[in-house]
């Protein structure tokens, strides 16, 4: 195991860089996995990280030790406590983190029997939390538009849970012209909308899209889904955060299929 104390490591500055930068991600084709939760999952998929990161302190616990034993790539890397610090987002530290890469993913397929499309979910938490409730719902496909917060950003990637390593996620999408590729509908919320959710048939090939956090679905898309639905909100509130909205209506339609 390499210890690094020094901020002027090009090695510390060059994960530094990951860890703040979607540009550099983007750049890279890497992404930063922080703690054993995700670590494990991600293990768990068939995935080897390239390195995994651990703090000087965590170099003691079992459950650190236990992962970095199974390091392959490039071994395990040991940053002073204050430099592994300034790497994660969170808190509390976790102690480990693992330098992976991203899958890399051709064009979205030709045929869309089941999807769910994103447009320009702007927060990380909500993206990662919408993800989490789309794995979790058995759909396999999600088209990410340009204006979506980077789903291999680290909150979005703790937000998950691990959902991405189950997913097929293509960001950057086309949402418009991926529509001719659906086998079967097209299903948008809106307010506005007539029908109740629990009053549409939810069987069969469908696609959801959900939109941005204030501005919700756009008017193209809108007008390219066959059918919109409301969530009936017998309270006083005027609308759901886009991530309670997509896990309710995901876990009608698996309802419905049971």
């Amino acid at each position: 195991m390499k210890l690094i104390r020094s901020r002027d490591n090009l090695r510390f500055k060059a994960l530094r860089e990951l860890a703040t930068s979607t540009r550099e991600r983007r750049k890279e084709g890497l992404a930063l996995l922080d703690g054993a939760h995700l670590i494990s999952a991600y293990r768990a998929s068939g995935g080897i990280p390239e390195q995994l990161i651990l703090s000087e302190s965590a170099t003691a616990k079992p459950e650190a030790a236990q992962l970095a034993a199974g390091a392959s790539g490039l071994g395990v890397l040991v940053l002073a406590d204050s430099l592994f610090n300034d790497l994660t987002q969170v808190a509390t530290p976790t102690g480990i983190i693992a330098l992976i890469r991203m899958p890399k993913k051709d064009p979205p397929p030709a045929v869309i029997e089941r999807c769910v499309m994103l447009e320009n979910i702007q927060d990380a938490g909500n993206l990662g939390s919408i993800l989490r409730s789309t794995a979790a719902a058995g759909i396999r496909t999600v088209l990410l538009s340009q204006g979506c917060a980077f789903a291999w950003s680290p909150k979005v990637l703790r937000s998950g849970m691990g959902a991405h390593f189950s997913l097929d996620i293509f960001d950057n999408a086309d949402l418009a012209a991926a529509v001719p590729r659906l086998s079967g509908r097209l299903i948008c919320t809106s307010g506005r909308a007539r029908k109740s959710l629990y009053q549409a048939d939810l069987r069969g090939p469908l696609a959801w899209v959900f939109g941005n956090e204030g501005s919700g679905v756009s008017a193209e898309l809108s007008a390219a889904a066959v059918e919109q639905v409301r969530i009936p909100m017998p309270g006083k509130t005027e609308s759901l955060n886009v991530a309670a909205a997509a896990a309710i209506c995901l876990f009608e339609q698996v309802r419905q299929r049971m």
